[in-house]
């Protein structure tokens, strides 16, 4: 609808409509040639017909392009929960493309026209159709110079463009000319929600999930878990961010909200626990059912392992009680099959003693994952709850998650293992772990795999003593290496307020490691990250 005014001048006086485009008053909606030639019966008179007499047309454009000069993409942030700033209402919601403030609805009486005219903001987009409106005469604009700031409110994907994020490395620029690498984007920090922020980060490097993520259809139809998990991770690949950060407000509320308020923004977590239990949920919400190949958690996370429990009391009698627990095969012995989506792995006992003795200095343990793997080599024998089990790997996944067990609770305290895990992140040979009988997984019968992702705690756990983890959090394992979380240890006494997890990610199309800590985002050599003490892991099958 064409509207009824012209902008004011800068006197303050509005400026009166071309004669063309006046209304008349015997029919306020109809737009006349001149008034001079309206005849008694409201029609234009024959002296209308000709074109030396009339005034100029202006174009189409300029009457759809009135007030589109002021909009300001710099004041535009599109990344908080969709609700207006008055009446705290999330229907209907439309954005000040002048201020970025939002409102509801666009009629009279509502908040963003009384908006409009109050500061004289007159451009607005509706958050969820993406149509644009000129308020208060409530006519629709369309026009292309407005698709980055549709792009920005809701970034689309192509299947072409999904399958180059990792052979292509684009370098984009924000509005203020600074840049940054479409994947790579810091995450703001609310207040000690830096454990969402890298569990985050880490899968939206899983290619499997990022992708589904990326061209997730329908999401009016999906929880508003998934809608906001798709909604975040668009916007950390989109190549024409306004701002070269982002604010993940709308995804952690959702997860406070959905967990019960069991992972808060207010306390720290523990950066695990919040992983199993997202990826647990959003297999659910994905449609998921107990199938290996029912959403695409399970496809690229779900492992099997065969167990063998067998009681105490029926193992080998030990001569010592340092010496290793040994299976009785002539006592009874359970064997079961089990999906998992981690691993966890046991750190040796944290030493009682840091100094060394003999050369005087103090040091830290160190162990190698290949030997913490030996775990689900189907022949070491571990004590759990009352009962001694033998763990064989089965079949490995596509990405297999390793938790190493660093911290320990109880009821006064919470403490942390120093122990550094050396390891590679090139071609370890998780395939060894396979008995002979073991279906082929990937290109060979022997697979390896390369280190995708690294989530670190910098100081003491900041675990709050007599936590207990959700119960729908299930208990699947993982074993995936696209993402590793490593812990800094530390001799100097920090609080719960100053504990930080933080992710090193391996970017796969330009082969380069970076470290991500809430907004901060640099280059890092991949010497750096074996200086953390890794929490937990996510590696990639190499297929090649």
């Amino acid at each position: 609808m064409i509207p009824g005014k012209r902008p004011a001048t800068e006197e303050g006086v509005e400026a009166p409509l071309p004669a063309k485009l006046q209304r008349t008053e015997e029919q306020p909606g109809s737009l006349v040639a001149d008034a001079g030639n309206v005849g008694n019966d409201g029609r234009v008179s024959d002296s209308d017909t000709d074109d030396d007499n009339r005034a100029p047309e202006p174009p189409a454009l300029e009457i759809e392009g009135l007030y589109l000069d002021t909009v300001n993409r710099a004041s535009l942030d599109f990344d908080f929960e969709q609700l207006c700033s008055v009446s705290l209402s999330n229907n209907n919601i439309y954005a000040c493309l002048v201020c970025g403030k939002y409102y509801q609805g666009r009629g009279k009486q509502t908040h963003a026209y009384f908006h409009s005219i109050n500061e004289s903001h007159h451009v607005f987009i509706n958050l969820h159709t993406l149509r644009v409106y000129v308020l208060p005469d409530n006519y629709e604009v369309d026009d292309k110079s407005l698709n980055d700031i549709k792009a920005a409110v809701r970034p689309t994907y192509s299947a072409e463009q999904v399958a180059q994020l990792d052979s292509v490395c684009e370098d984009a620029y924000d509005l203020s000319g600074k840049h940054y690498i479409p994947g790579l984007v810091g995450l703001n920090r609310i207040k000690c929600n830096d454990y969402m922020n890298a569990v985050v980060q880490a899968l939206a490097h899983v290619p499997p999930i990022r992708d589904a993520m990326l061209l997730l259809p329908d999401l009016e139809r999906k929880s508003p878990l998934v809608q906001r998990m798709a909604s975040l991770v668009k916007r950390m690949w989109h190549p024409k961010l306004f701002k070269s950060h982002i604010s993940p407000h709308e995804l952690h509320q959702e997860i406070v909200n959905r967990s019960k308020r069991h992972f808060k923004l207010d306390s720290s977590g523990d950066a695990f626990e919040l992983l199993t239990w997202l990826l647990n949920t959003l297999h659910m919400d994905l449609g998921g059912s107990r199938k290996s190949d029912s959403s695409v958690v399970y496809k690229a996370f779900r492992g099997e392992l065969s167990v063998a429990t067998q009681q105490l009391r029926d193992t080998r009698v030990r001569t010592r009680e340092e010496d290793p627990i040994e299976m009785d095969a002539a006592k009874p012995i359970v064997r079961t099959k089990v999906p998992f989506l981690t691993l966890s792995l046991e750190l040796p006992p944290k030493p009682l003693f840091a100094d060394d003795e003999d050369k005087g200095e103090v040091g830290i343990p160190q162990v190698a994952l290949v030997s913490l793997l030996q775990r689900y080599n189907g022949s070491t024998v571990v004590e759990w709850q009352g009962q001694a089990k033998q763990y064989q790997l089965r079949k490995l996944p596509q990405f297999i998650i390793c938790h190493i067990k660093r911290f320990t609770k109880t009821e006064l305290s919470a403490d942390k293992n120093p122990t550094v895990v050396n390891y590679a992140i090139h071609n370890v040979p998780f395939g060894n772990l396979l008995p002979k009988d073991a279906p082929v997984c990937g290109s060979h019968g022997n697979p390896t795999y390369n280190l995708i992702a690294n989530i670190c705690h910098d100081g003491q756990p900041a675990l709050s003593a007599g936590s207990k983890v959700p119960s729908d959090l299930g208990q699947s394992t993982a074993v995936t290496l696209a993402a590793s979380t490593a812990a800094t240890y530390t001799s100097d006494e920090t609080t719960s307020a100053n504990s930080q997890y933080l992710v090193y990610l391996r970017h796969a199309a330009n082969d380069k490691w970076y470290m991500l800590r809430d907004l901060q985002v640099e280059p890092v050599m991949p010497q750096m990250i074996f200086l953390s003490d890794s929490y937990v892991q996510i590696w990639q099958r190499n297929d090649e």
